[in-house]
């Protein structure tokens, strides 16, 4: 069994060079403490916060930095691009009649990065 996912997670994107936070919004009233996350929250900006620097080619600002670097790598600034809702969630848990996001789930951006939680928020509270 998983844990369930509240606002304050720290994720990981494969191309950021930073952890960034999962913020999740009180509107399912659902509390452990902090607000409960679901398998919708992945609204770029607003659930899901930047990762310091993104090293990814698909990212249109790298490849142009890069370009302009004559090919050597030029991190620049992460912008998530996530429009897919984190899988697989907790199917037999439901949060705002979506499932509840534990912590195996992924996400995936735009530019090529799976997003991955490393810390769920809490603890104590588990979901299948």
């Amino acid at each position: 069994m998983g844990q369930q996912v509240c606002t304050g997670a720290m994720c990981q994107c494969t191309f950021g060079v930073a952890p960034g936070s999962l913020m999740v919004l009180p509107i399912n009233l659902t509390m452990t403490g902090a607000p409960a996350a679901n398998i919708m929250d992945n609204k770029p900006m607003v659930n899901v916060l930047p990762f310091g620097m993104c090293q990814s080619m698909a990212n249109p600002m790298v490849a142009a930095a890069s370009a302009a670097a004559m090919g050597a790598l030029v991190p620049m600034p992460c912008l998530p691009m996530t429009t897919a809702p984190w899988l697989p969630g907790a199917p037999t848990v439901l949060i705002g009649n979506m499932p509840a996001l534990n912590n195996s789930s992924k996400l995936m951006c735009m530019w090529g990065g799976v997003i991955s939680i490393n810390v769920p928020g809490q603890f104590t509270v588990m979901v299948p």
